[in-house]
């Protein structure tokens, strides 16, 4: 696949590490080889093999005395097994957000699943779904008044044809999903009328269509709380053996680096079991998207240096995620430098496995995750994807209320992928 540049190095390049592409880059003219040009040149290369470390080569064009020393072949356009050897050669792939999106949508359509959106009346789950469809990512039911979804499709340009439109209150499904209810929630006393009129609600009967194997994961909470996209799941799908809590884990994608943050979305204060819980399941998911696991648990505190209830209770979690996954790499307490930081590492935890190139970071408690995770997003400039819920049978996502299209293609994507792995 040959690829035309626009000019515009970064984009250019960006494109180039997405696609897994070589570069060729161009210089044209006489006066290639001159001092001026060289230099463009050579601050182009570093450019491209710092950030993005896409194969290249470099081709010079018009009448040049000799071939200029350059740290990367320098080859003629007339040269095929030259041009081929330069673009052929391995590279150490750099993880990009760009890569990384490409790469989520790439796995969700070769897992190819079948995702409910209940938002129907929402414009830009409608948008994201027609996305999702003309690049035939997944198979997808949308929830809502068929009518009113296609009218809106219409309006704003969209072809929702291959997706399936249901309305609850009007479906063949509604009278079996409210039977299925009232047995689930018979100990609570649940009548078969008060089951029906919860079938009502959108995100239970989306809930209850995973149940019931008619689809394999849920997306939802542009119109609604997380409270209202995730209740129906305990009382429905429940947790996965073994599993005492649901939790949330955020992928960090930055221009050299993926991590993952937990818990910033779901449980105010963790007990120490659950610390060690969420350690646990966190690594799961994180070795699911292609991150190499090593678990800080986080704290003001590195090691024995500090002390104090909060400090405790990352000691008996840490304990917990022990004897739960003896073979996880996972330490604690660490301050976040000391999690990152070779140097910092050598000098506070020398001995620990995980100190200084931590992957998956396990915060004490809500404030401090959600805290972190939007300081990373919004001043270092990180793509938050998530929160991807953690612990159910069945995979089921929040999202914000403020999500972007972007941000719903990429959770319809990360559920895929997660039905794929249950």
């Amino acid at each position: 696949m040959v690829l035309t540049a626009t000019g515009n190095l970064d984009f250019d390049a960006r494109v180039a590490a997405v696609t897994g592409s070589g570069v060729i880059l161009v210089a044209n003219g006489e006066g290639c080889t001159g001092d001026a040009a060289l230099t463009r040149i050579r601050m182009a290369v570093a450019e491209l093999r710092a950030r993005y470390a896409a194969p290249l080569a470099v081709v010079l064009t018009g009448t040049v005395a000799e071939k200029p020393k350059l740290d990367v072949p320098v080859v003629s356009l007339d040269d095929a097994d030259a041009l081929a050897s330069a673009l052929g050669a391995e590279v150490p792939v750099i993880m990009t957000p760009q890569r990384f999106q490409w790469w989520l949508l790439k796995q969700a359509k070769e897992n190819r699943r079948h995702i409910v959106l209940p938002e129907g009346e929402d414009d830009r789950i409608l948008i994201a779904a027609g996305e999702l469809l003309a690049s035939d990512i997944c198979d997808l039911t949308i929830l809502g008044d068929p009518e009113f979804i296609r009218d809106r499709a219409r309006v704003l340009g969209l072809d929702l044809s291959k997706a399936s439109l249901m309305d609850p209150a009007t479906s063949e499904h509604l009278d079996a999903f409210a039977e299925e209810f009232a047995e689930l929630r018979k100990s609570k006393g649940i009548t078969l009328e008060e089951a029906r009129e919860t079938m009502n609600d959108i995100s239970y009967f989306a809930t209850m269509m995973i149940h019931k194997g008619l689809a394999d994961g849920m997306v939802s909470g542009a119109a609604h709380t997380t409270a209202h996209t995730i209740k129906p799941s305990f009382q429905i799908i429940k947790t996965k053996p073994g599993a005492s809590t649901v939790s949330s884990l955020f992928l960090m994608v930055m221009d050299d680096r993926l991590w993952g943050f937990a818990d910033c979305a779901v449980l105010p204060k963790p007990t120490p079991d659950q610390l060690g819980e969420i350690a646990v399941v966190s690594a799961e998911t994180a070795s699911n998207f292609g991150i190499e696991p090593r678990v800080a648990m986080m704290s003001y505190s590195t090691g024995e240096s500090g002390t104090g209830e909060d400090v405790d209770r990352v000691k008996e979690g840490l304990a917990k995620a022990r004897e739960l996954a003896p073979e996880l790499a996972v330490d604690g307490p660490l301050q976040f430098d000391a999690a990152i930081s070779p140097s910092t590492a050598k000098k506070k935890m020398p001995d620990s496995a995980v100190a200084g190139k931590a992957t998956v970071f396990v915060f004490p408690d809500l404030d401090a995750g959600n805290i972190g995770y939007k300081i990373a997003q919004r001043c270092g400039g990180a793509l938050a994807i998530g929160p991807i819920l953690q612990g159910l049978n069945k995979p089921v996502n929040d999202l914000s209320r403020g999500a972007t299209v972007a941000d719903i293609v990429n959770t319809v994507a990360i559920t895929a992928i997660q039905a794929g792995g249950n």
